[in-house]
């Protein structure tokens, strides 16, 4: 007797490449806004393409909102929970980083003192949602982190920073954990459109007066400059960030979080094919070291 085999649904399916689909887009846009904010940096001063760029991001999502109606925070509580999210996430996270790089820290120490993130958060989702990770997903944390070395290791100590620049990568990092943790916890229903401005908004407001206040609003609108702002506004601020809240909506923090670990590897892909950066043995090698740890925290059981 000939038994049939019956196709999944349709609708299990497109779940399935979704699921897919999804992280594989947060990787690519997030790792973009190195590449794209290193194209920018020589065109203003650090500060000041944060201040565009959230201004910029903040303005698109609330024309969106507006003309789609789009529901806003319905009370004062739930209101100062997106300001929470806006202030780590953005605000705290890139004011940070973009510190300890003007001070001297280098790109692949920065990459590396951020890329413990996921272990920090997995650590923070075992107390705040008691998520528990089993024997091959710490293994899979530990595998990012020796990844994350391998991809930057030509990089590490070429910077000439002190204790108070690494201090700046330091909170970078404690905002990006704090912010997706407490995301997660109290902004799981937020709507993307309304929320997004929000955070953006004060974002712009924390950036602006330092970028007035150190740097003079310093900006030279050539052609890069244009595309650079327009990029890192709608595609890192908007897509990538907003991408991360629904993956965190959908899924477990731990498992989630796992996924930064890829970026330093694509960054570096992206930065040979698009600024002609040195591509060693030992990065590719990290990449793939990084993509089975991924593939461990996010299906270990």
């Amino acid at each position: 007797m000939t038994t049939l085999r019956l196709a999944p649904p349709a609708s299990t399916t497109l779940a399935r490449m979704t699921s897919l689909a999804l992280p594989l887009l947060f990787i690519a846009m997030w790792s973009s806004g190195y590449v794209v904010g290193k194209l920018a940096v020589p065109h203003a001063g650090p500060f000041t393409l944060l201040a565009i760029r959230f201004g910029l991001a903040a303005f698109v999502l609330l024309v969106v909102a507006l003309a789609a109606r789009a529901p806003w925070p319905a009370s004062r509580k739930q209101f100062g929970h997106l300001v929470v999210v806006g202030l780590l996430i953005q605000a705290l996270q890139f004011s940070g980083l973009y510190t300890a790089l003007k001070l001297g820290v280098s790109a692949g120490e920065s990459a590396l003192i951020v890329g413990t993130m996921p272990v920090l958060t997995a650590l923070g989702a075992a107390f705040v949602f008691g998520e528990r990770l089993g024997g091959k997903q710490w293994l899979g944390m530990a595998g990012g982190v020796a990844g994350v070395v391998l991809v930057v290791w030509h990089k590490l100590g070429t910077g000439s920073a002190g204790a108070g620049a690494y201090a700046a990568a330091v909170v970078a990092l404690a905002g990006v954990t704090l912010g997706t943790l407490y995301q997660k916890k109290f902004c799981a229903g937020m709507d993307l459109r309304t929320g997004g401005f929000v955070q953006l908004a004060v974002a712009t407001l924390v950036a602006l007066p330092l970028s007035l206040y150190l740097e003079g609003f310093d900006v030279r609108w050539t052609p890069a400059m244009v595309f650079a702002s327009g990029w890192l506004a709608v595609v890192n601020s908007i897509g990538a960030t907003s991408l991360l809240f629904l993956m965190m909506r959908k899924g477990e923090a731990s498992k989630v979080a796992s996924l930064f670990y890829l970026i330093p590897g694509v960054t570096a892909l992206m930065a040979f094919a698009v600024l002609g950066e040195t591509l060693t043995a030992l990065a590719l090698a990290g990449f793939l070291v990084t993509a089975g740890a991924v593939y461990l925290c996010t299906r270990a059981r």
